[in-house]
């Protein structure tokens, strides 16, 4: 049997954490499935059996920062799934986790090894609390008192700037910088402590999800209007993307997913 839970943050959270999702599965036979980027970061805790990274033979660590990426992994069942979630803001990495985004970068890196022995405590405490419910609650203990700890001197930027990413299909980093109130060299350093990439690799995440976003709403709409309303320079252009984020063309795609955006589903 299973069952898949969305539990939104305490409100004071609400802005630096999107919501957390706990998922159980007692299904003995393995069950693949492909992830995307969806361009915020995530903290995962297995409670049951981690999944197998079939692009890179290995199991996932027990509990782990997952960072932004650009390409799709397969990830495969290897047992009783019981795993909670917590689906970061996209801009509130450094916020929560007192260390730049960017050295997560197409990284999962286990708690126990990022030299901060409050995750390495975290860690323990959920592995070994029964109740989920119970854990959330000891996840927002812990990143509430994150929180009060760190100095959001360039939240205030990041918010304008994700003001124009998030409403505007045409965007570039001359636009974001202007947003921020810097110049491009220093909006690049602050945007890849805060958000994880860099924002040139981070429009292009944006812009696949509003494809996705475009098709979950229409999935007959024309591929070159979807290319054209988001941003991508033709279809060819939109079509080459999609390979690269979903190993898929988008006829392929939408021939073996149902098309959902994680992010401006969120919105």
């Amino acid at each position: 049997m299973q069952s898949f839970q969305i539990i939104k943050p305490v409100p004071v959270l609400a802005p630096y954490i999107r919501h957390y999702w706990i998922l159980q599965d007692d299904a003995v036979s393995s069950v693949s499935e492909r992830t995307m980027p969806i361009g915020c970061m995530q903290l995962i805790f297995h409670k049951g059996k981690q999944l197998f990274l079939q692009n890179e033979s290995r199991l996932q660590p027990q509990s782990f920062v997952c960072g932004q990426s650009v390409g799709f992994s397969d990830v495969l069942s290897t047992g009783r799934i019981e795993m909670i979630t917590v689906v970061l803001q996209p801009y509130a990495a450094k916020v929560l986790l007192h260390i730049p985004g960017n050295l997560f970068h197409g990284q999962n890196v286990a708690m126990d090894e990022m030299e901060d022995m409050e995750f390495t405590d975290l860690s323990k405490q959920v592995a070994d609390t029964p109740d989920n419910l119970t854990c959330i609650r000891l996840i927002e203990q812990f990143f509430l008192h994150r929180l009060y700890t760190f100095s959001g001197y360039n939240l205030k930027r990041m918010s304008a700037v994700f003001h124009e990413i998030n409403h505007r299909s045409q965007i570039n980093i001359s636009l974001l910088s202007d947003a921020a109130c810097l110049s491009s060299k220093q909006f690049g350093r602050v945007f890849a402590d805060y958000v994880g990439t860099t924002p040139k690799e981070f429009i292009r995440i944006v812009r696949m999800q509003r494809a996705l976003f475009l098709l979950q709403q229409d999935a007959g709409m024309p591929f070159a209007q979807v290319a054209y309303e988001c941003g991508f320079s033709d279809q060819s252009h939109m079509i080459k993307e999609f390979k690269i984020f979903s190993g898929y063309t988008p006829a392929e795609y939408l021939s073996v997913c149902a098309p959902y955006s994680d992010y401006f589903s969120e919105l």
